[in-house]
């Protein structure tokens, strides 16, 4: 797989990474073809697991190989750090407010940013859609860190395994948008259409993400920081709360294991590999 990607241009490597974490999205969409419903219990272990998954990925992919390059440039680290993981943050905070979006299990009276028209299938699909844009930044970022040959921690090998790590746990994500709007009364073709649909963003944020870091590559210890902002950003905003959404002990303690497996799971990975 290494040896596959090394032939082609970092930018062609993220739309590659970004292609496959799109498509076990669409695999997981695809399971509203077997079932109507998702058990809420198994819901929230799923996103705990990519909880989990997102958080090691923006420590061990993004923000240690950043701090690294960041020492390595002369630069004050925790101050770089700080700064673009704020940004990311921030960004994803603006984000929220300036585009429609509506959360599973909730009312369109409760849907987030301006006050529009838009059929509740589209804001459901747009809160899906909005923290795909990290991850497949985050995707496209690493691979771009790898092509720079001196940046501490950052390889193919690492970028790989971070595709790897996001398209794990966008493969829940993707039943979590699909199967949800088959309950509400959608085919199944077309539950499966705006499921997959929500991740086609990725492949454009990390082609984005790999042509921004490779082109000014003094930005590179801000743009592997902002990836993790902004993913931390999603986890602690959506993921977390919609998980432990369930009230009893035993159905939000299944999303803190998940949690804690996703974690590991993305260490390994990182660590193995990178």
């Amino acid at each position: 797989m290494i040896l596959f990607l090394e032939q082609f241009t970092p930018v062609q490597q993220a739309l590659i990474g970004t292609l496959f974490t799109y498509g076990v999205t669409a695999l997981g969409a695809s399971l509203v073809f077997f079932f109507k419903s998702i058990n809420k219990t198994v819901l929230n272990g799923m996103l705990g697991f990519a909880a989990g998954v997102m958080i090691a990925a923006s420590f061990w992919s993004l923000l240690a190989p950043g701090i690294s390059l960041a020492e390595e440039l002369g630069q004050v680290a925790w101050l770089t750090a700080a700064v673009g993981f704020l940004l990311g943050g921030g960004f994803l905070y603006a984000v929220d407010k300036l585009l429609p979006h509506l959360h599973m299990g909730l009312p369109n009276s409760q849907a987030e940013g301006p006050k529009t028209t838009w059929q509740r299938s589209i804001l459901l699909v747009m809160a899906i859609t909005l923290h795909n844009i990290p991850e497949g930044l985050a995707v496209g970022v690493a691979f771009g860190a790898a092509a720079t040959g001196n940046v501490t921690g950052a390889s193919i090998a690492g970028a790989v395994a971070l595709a790897i790590g996001i398209g794990l746990q966008n493969f829940p994500e993707g039943a979590a948008v699909s199967i949800p709007l088959r309950r509400e009364g959608f085919s199944r073709t077309k539950s499966f259409l705006y499921g997959q649909a929500s991740g086609i963003v990725e492949p454009i944020a990390g082609v984005v993400g790999a042509f921004a870091v490779i082109t000014m590559k003094p930005i590179l210890p801000y743009a592997l920081a902002f990836a993790a902002g902004a993913m931390i950003y999603v986890v602690i905003e959506e993921l977390i709360p919609e998980a432990q959404r369930e009230e009893g002990g035993s159905k939000t303690d299944i999303a803190t294991i998940g949690a804690m497996l996703g974690f590991s799971v993305m260490m390994i990975l990182d660590v193995a590999l990178g």
